[in-house]
C-alpha cells in the first residue's frame, strides 16, 4: 500500500482546528471559502467565522488518510464537549486549496 502525501495546508488544519488561536484557524481559509457540515453549507469568511465560533473545541485524532479524485480524505474519530462524544469516522474531504488556503471543505460521517 502507498503512503498518502497529506500536503502542509491540511497537516496545518488539524494542528489549528483544536488550538484557542481562532484567528490563525481562520486565516487557513479563502475569502470565498466552502465549508459543509452537519448537512449545512457556509459560504465566505463570515459563515466560516460564524460556524466556527459555534462549535464546541474537540480533538482530532486521525485513523485514516486516503486520496480521493476531488483531494485528500481524513478520517477522524473526534473528541470534546458535546452529546455522542467521542464520535468515530468524521471524514473531511478537502476539495479544492493551495499551499495557504482551504476553498472547499465538506466534513461528512463515513457513511456505513
Amino acid at each position: 500500500m502507498t503512503a498518502v502525501t497529506v500536503p502542509r495546508i491540511v497537516r496545518e488544519y488539524f494542528e489549528l482546528a483544536s488550538s484557542q488561536d481562532h484567528e490563525a484557524y481562520l486565516a487557513l481559509f479563502a475569502e470565498d471559502a466552502l465549508v459543509e457540515d452537519e448537512g449545512g453549507e457556509h459560504s465566505g469568511t463570515a459563515a466560516v467565522r460564524a460556524w466556527r465560533s459555534g462549535a464546541p473545541l474537540v480533538t482530532h485524532t486521525i485513523t485514516e488518510v486516503e486520496q480521493s479524485a476531488d483531494g485528500p480524505i481524513v478520517t477522524c474519530t473526534i473528541s470534546g464537549d458535546f452529546p455522542g462524544s467521542p464520535f468515530a469516522g468524521l471524514r473531511f474531504h478537502f476539495e479544492e486549496f493551495d499551499d495557504e488556503q482551504v476553498k472547499v471543505l465538506r466534513i461528512r460521517p463515513k457513511a456505513g
